[in-house]
This record gives C-alpha cells, structure tokens and sequence, in this order.
C-alpha cells in the first residue's frame, strides 16, 4: 500500500510515526510533572478568586507546561521550526474552541479540561498525519547534515 507521498507506508514507518507520537506525548507528560508543580508552587499565594487560579487561566498553563517540552523534544529529534510550531498550536487549538463554552457556561472547568485534553491529543495526530514524511522517517540525518534520510 502507498500513499501520494514519495515514499511507501511500511511497517517501518507506521512504527516511527507511532513512536514520535509516544515520545511527544511523554515530554508532555514529563513537562506536566515538573512544571506544573513549579506553577502552583507560583501562584500558591493567590487566593481561589484570584485570575490565576481561573479555569481559563489554568487550562492555557497547562498547555504550555507540555508543550514547552514537547518542543523541545522536537528540537532535539531534528524537526524544523514549522512542524514545532504546528505542534504547539495544535496543543493549544482544543483550547481556544472549548474556552468559549466554558465562558458561556456549557462547559463546567473539568469539561473544559477535557475537551481541551481530547482535541489536543486528535489535533497532535492530525497534525502528524498532514505531515506524514516529517514524523514517518529518520530524524537521525536532520540533526546531522538537515536531511531526511528514505526508509
């Protein structure tokens, strides 16, 4: 089976696609871990009225605390400035749809957070799908001479 792009659907690839998307998925989670207590620790001062402590507030926090390192990740595997934006937006995207409806009181803040949780993760692999060549094939010759080597 192949697709329209220049090269196959193998095995292969459909594994290195499936690992870069764990690998995101746990600098995220490693991000969560480590940045979030950093924000609490933050705003731990703040009283529960206080904007900081707002569902809004708090959902955008926690985008950045896994996307900064998911980022990062990206970076250090070789992928270009542009999937790495794209990757970030995406992780942000869910947001910006759910936040009017928790504004407009459809979505409670746990509703908020998990539609924004659920559109990141399906808009991360639908970014990743648009960009099949760039999370499908070999990062190991970008960081060394900034080309994608076939499968």
């Amino acid at each position: 089976m192949s697709t329209t792009h220049t090269q196959p659907v193998t095995a292969r690839r459909i594994r290195r696609f499936a690992l870069h998307y764990a690998e995101m998925v746990a600098a995220m989670l490693v991000g969560m871990m480590v940045l979030w207590p950093v924000w609490t620790l933050a705003i731990r001062g703040a009283g529960d009225g206080s904007w900081a402590r707002s569902a809004s507030v708090e959902t955008l926090v926690m985008a950045t605390t896994m996307a900064l390192p998911m980022a990062l990740w990206m970076r250090v595997r070789g992928h270009r400035w542009a999937p790495t934006l794209e990757m970030c937006a995406a992780m942000y995207a869910g947001f910006a749809v759910a936040l009017p409806l928790h504004w407009a009181g459809v979505l409670d803040a746990g509703g908020l957070m998990l539609v924004g949780h659920v559109a990141m993760f399906v808009l991360m692999l639908a970014a990743m799908v648009w960009r099949w060549e760039e999370y499908a094939g070999c990062h190991g010759a970008r960081r060394q001479g900034r080309r994608a080597i076939a499968s």
